[in-house]
């Protein structure tokens, strides 16, 4: 309670005081160096500072410097914290309907998504984001996701029976692992890596570039391309702080988001395309599946999922298939 009080003093003064009059504001995320994510965000600082000549400066404080996802989504909301290039699966713990983006096997290729993205769908997910004192800035990329494990190589559903898989805490993923009969884990990213080397998962699901830039295949003796779910990157700001901001200074914010995701979005094509050769040199073991068994398996959690969100669920289901063709 004491730091909840404490909390909401510093957001109070944030309110006083205008945003753009602090030294710094900060960005929170959980990606490594050399990310996309933390590419991205280091980009977004430095369009930010140009295009406010200097008014609003950024601090990028990447792999959980800032505390965690779900840590910085509370301090946003709060007002103590401006900025997070958030995960999907952590933010759908604050508003669920993002995690209808990753409906299963929804998308086969990386520029279907993002059309998918920059449509209706991101729209009324930015509606859903205001709802929760958020600004949803941008939908960055955080690419299709694959199995990893150290017990054997996954070829079909049944090859998951028993293997403890670490999931975000994301509903979504879980419903799908458990759908494959998985025993999904839900754990922080920044505890993976110490996670797997010592056992105490058995693997883990994430986009190749995650995989390398966190040297997750370092403790990894296989993986497999399920390419069950796909991922956004939500780049949020404080409603609180973002408030603040002279409008000129809102769009600025704005625009060097969209610029900086351009280069986000380009990072993710290029390393889908050449970190699994990188990855065999190491050692790793990478195999291909045959999806249908995969995709009947999980036909439940679509059920599930348009029961709660009938509308958002079709829309997206309707924006996927117009975005194939």
């Amino acid at each position: 309670m004491k730091r909840l009080l404490a909390a909401l003093a510093v957001g109070a003064t944030l309110v006083a005081a205008p945003a753009w009059a602090q030294q710094v504001l900060r960005l929170a995320h959980n990606a490594a160096p050399g990310n996309p994510k933390a590419e991205a965000s280091l980009k977004f600082a430095e369009l930010v500072a140009q295009k406010t000549e200097g008014r609003v400066k950024i601090e990028v404080g990447g792999s959980a410097q800032y505390g965690d996802d779900v840590e910085a989504l509370t301090n946003m909301r709060l007002g103590t914290l401006a900025f997070s290039a958030n995960s999907q699966g952590s933010t759908s713990g604050v508003i669920p309907q993002f995690a209808v983006l990753g409906l299963p096997f929804l998308f086969q290729e990386l520029p279907q998504a993002w059309k998918v993205l920059d449509g209706p769908v991101g729209e009324q997910l930015a509606a859903d984001a205001k709802a929760k004192g958020l600004v949803l800035l941008a939908l960055w990329d955080n690419g299709i996701r694959h199995t990893s494990n150290n017990v054997r190589p996954i070829e079909k559903p049944e090859d998951l029976a028993g293997v403890k898989v670490r999931t975000p805490p994301d509903p979504m993923t879980v419903d799908i692992f458990k759908a494959l009969g998985a025993n999904p884990t839900p754990m922080a990213f920044s505890e993976l890596y110490i996670a797997l080397q010592q056992g105490v998962v058995d693997g883990q699901e994430n986009p190749l570039m995650n995989i390398w830039s966190s040297k997750l295949h370092e403790v990894q003796k296989f993986i497999s391309l399920t390419a069950h779910k796909y991922e956004a990157t939500p780049l949020f700001a404080s409603a609180v702080v973002f408030g603040t901001l002279p409008k000129a200074d809102q769009q600025a914010v704005l625009d060097a988001a969209a610029e900086a995701g351009k280069l986000n979005r380009e990072l993710s094509r290029k390393a889908d395309a050449e970190l699994r050769g990188e990855m065999e040199k190491a050692g790793v073991k990478f195999n291909t599946v045959d999806p249908a068994a995969f995709v009947a398996k999980t036909k439940p959690v679509y059920d599930k999922w348009q029961a709660q969100f009938p509308d958002l669920v079709a829309l997206v289901q309707k924006e996927a298939a117009a975005a194939k063709q």
